[in-house]
């Protein structure tokens, strides 16, 4: 149990984090709606009117697939034009109150000076709710994930570990309503995990959990130990985004499909079905398989969802290399040699090592509340992200 000073000193630490992130950014938002910036806002809502129209059209309405592709854009930006609609009425109604500053009526002048001191605090705050809100989204964020749990390094106890991250994060699944399934696992022999693959479906599901791909290290005394040692062992983490195959450039004439026999531990289909499933992209070579999956429909669904996350990346580079080298050193590459996070037990504590985060919740956390680890994170990358907009914005 966390005593009242420690958990009093990890929300001062929490807040302090915050508190920096949020003075960094306040660098950015000191500067005023640019031409730029004022001239995104109204593209915006001429793209929304646009949806609007298209979404009454008869034959987008008879095309399930596209109307719910349009509906899904127009819901997107509803909040946005609401703030811009909201920020435009007050313009309008300064420029009213400044004209009113004509008026031979003393009292008419000194209300419309009243009005005019109200209408300047409204819209700067607006302009900064609209800066915060015109931060480029990540287009990937809204979508469905798969994520891998494997052990690493520091046998049995790794496993244990494994299945301890698979239950801390089921339960957050769990806390934000989120459906899961597992597609694959194969249990340790002293419990946990040695693999686990889960399908995620969501609200957001990869913009919250993206950042947590990478390895993650478990500082605490195994329950084999009989000296009571503390050990050291690891766990990586996979997140990949679930995609659609008219999302990536690849055409179905440039794709390979070997099936295969899968191998593993024993059971009753390993060699005898060919549910194993590679794809070759022929442009790039670049290669996907799975046969964690139970069936080959699943292997394919899997592997074919690697494979995009491949040729996505790999086309991603080649158009932004330069924002895709500066994003990845924030958040992590998911690498499995990036140390991302350890989770200290005797001291209570987590620590992200990505943006220097320490924690000392480490029992809330490894019950789901993920919240304030991946709440620092999006803010650490917003911050980023809001600093480039500017300086494009600048230059």
């Amino acid at each position: 149990m966390l005593s009242p000073y420690l958990y009093a000193f990890n929300i001062i630490l929490y807040f302090l984090l915050s508190l920096s992130l949020l003075l960094s950014l306040s660098f950015a938002l000191s500067f005023y709606l640019c031409p730029m910036m004022i001239d995104r806002l109204r593209a915006i809502k001429h793209k929304y009117q646009d949806l609007e129209t298209r979404l009454s059209d008869p034959v987008i309405v008879g095309d399930i697939k596209l109307f719910s592709k349009f509906h899904k854009e127009y819901k997107d930006l509803t909040e946005l034009v609401s703030v811009i609609d909201e920020y435009e009425l007050i313009l309008s109604n300064l420029q009213s109150s400044t004209e009113m500053l004509k008026e031979a009526d003393l009292e008419m002048r000194a209300m419309a000076q009243d009005e005019i001191l109200h209408l300047k605090e409204r819209k700067e705050e607006t302009e900064e709710k609209l800066k915060w809100m015109l931060i480029p989204r990540d287009p990937d964020d809204t979508k469905n994930i798969i994520m891998e749990i494997r052990s690493g390094t520091g046998g049995d106890e790794a496993s244990i570990f494994a299945g301890d991250l698979f239950r801390m994060y089921t339960k957050y699944f769990d806390s934000k309503g989120w459906k899961y399934e597992i597609d694959y696992s194969n249990e340790g022999t002293a419990g946990g995990f040695n693999k686990v693959v889960l399908e995620i479906d969501g609200e957001d599901v990869y913009g919250h959990m993206k950042f947590e791909s990478g390895a993650h290290r478990v500082q605490r005394v195994p329950k084999t130990e009989t000296q009571g040692r503390v050990h050291t062992s690891a766990a990586t983490v996979a997140i990949l985004p679930i995609f659609e195959l008219e999302e990536i450039n690849i055409r179905k004439d440039e794709l390979k499909v070997d099936t295969f026999r899968s191998s593993g531990a024993g059971g009753q289909h390993v060699n005898k079905t060919e549910s194993g499933v590679r794809f070759t992209h022929l442009p790039t070579g670049i290669v996907a398989e799975s046969t964690d999956g139970r069936s080959q429909i699943k292997n394919r669904e899997i592997a074919l969802n690697r494979l995009y996350d491949k040729v996505r990346e790999a086309q991603r580079l080649a158009v932004t290399s330069a924002y895709a080298s500066h994003r990845k050193s924030l958040v992590g590459t998911g690498d499995r040699s990036d140390k991302i996070r350890t989770y200290n037990y005797p001291q209570n504590r987590v620590t992200d090592h990505r943006i220097n985060l320490t924690l000392y919740n480490l029992d809330r956390i490894v019950l789901g509340d993920l919240d304030p680890v991946i709440d620092a994170l999006k803010l650490a990358e917003n911050t980023e992200r809001l600093k480039e907009m500017v300086s494009e914005e600048q230059s």
